[in-house]
């Protein structure tokens, strides 16, 4: 995400506080916010030579950098560190324990914030749109420029566009360029949860498989983090439809 990092520089972000990743509702002026967080963050031993703040923020960015936090967002990268406090060394483990203040940046677009991407692929579900660094962005047909159809040989959305001379089929090809207006968003939690629960006590016997049923080893995996968008309003859409 290297190429974030100029762009971040020249962004004015709003703060706000996470206090032991307990979240609060917030909004912000982009869709970065700068959030500000407290965790207790571990050194290895082999660590020690090096200065503290730079142990620190690469032990952060590697818990961090590109994940979600849940109804916080997708961590970018660590901005600073405000305060640290003492660090501790406990029985049986040779690491030290120090509890860092610190502010990350954040991509969490607020609600009917406009935002430009790129169209990752077309499904039955709608457009996928990516960023760059966030790929879970869906546009529902509904939410379409109107009246839409999905091409199924083409496996592409179209805006059936009336004008005096007729209908002409403005088609959302994949990587071209889109304005949307966010209008939802999704945060489900994946944290990892414990076996199931046996369905019996009973032992395996011997030759007996023990592996999950088949419905359950191919579950689709959810996002941690979707944004759902609409370009059903004038000015939103691809870009070369306003721009021609």
């Amino acid at each position: 995400m290297e190429f974030l990092y100029p762009f971040l520089r020249s962004c004015k972000f709003r703060c706000v506080h996470v206090d032991e990743w307990v979240a609060p509702e917030c909004l912000a002026s982009t869709m970065f916010v700068l959030v500000e967080m407290v965790d207790t963050v571990r050194i290895p031993p082999w660590n020690f030579h090096r200065q503290l703040n730079e142990a620190v923020s690469e032990e952060l960015n590697k818990k961090l950098a590109n994940k979600v936090v849940y109804n916080v967002g997708l961590c970018i990268c660590l901005y600073d560190i405000t305060k640290l406090e003492d660090s501790y060394i406990f029985p049986g483990d040779g690491a030290s324990h120090t509890k860092v203040h610190f502010r990350y940046v954040v991509f969490h677009p607020f609600l009917d914030e406009i935002l430009i991407g790129k169209i990752k692929y077309c499904s039955q579900e709608g457009v996928y749109v990516t960023m760059g660094f966030f790929d879970d962005i869906l546009i529902p047909p509904e939410s379409l420029q109107q009246p839409a159809k999905f091409d199924e040989a083409e496996q592409v959305w179209l805006w059936e566009y009336e004008t005096d001379e007729g209908a002409h089929d403005l088609y959302m090809d994949q990587g071209e360029e889109i304005r949307f207006r966010v209008t939802d968003e999704v945060f489900v939690d994946t944290s990892p949860t414990g076996p199931a629960a046996a369905a019996s006590d009973t032992a395996a016997q011997p030759g007996q498989s023990t592996a999950p049923p088949k419905e359950d080893s191919g579950e689709k995996k959810e996002a941690p983090y979707t944004l759902i968008g609409t370009i059903c309003e004038p000015g939103l859409g691809l870009l070369s439809w306003w721009n021609s």
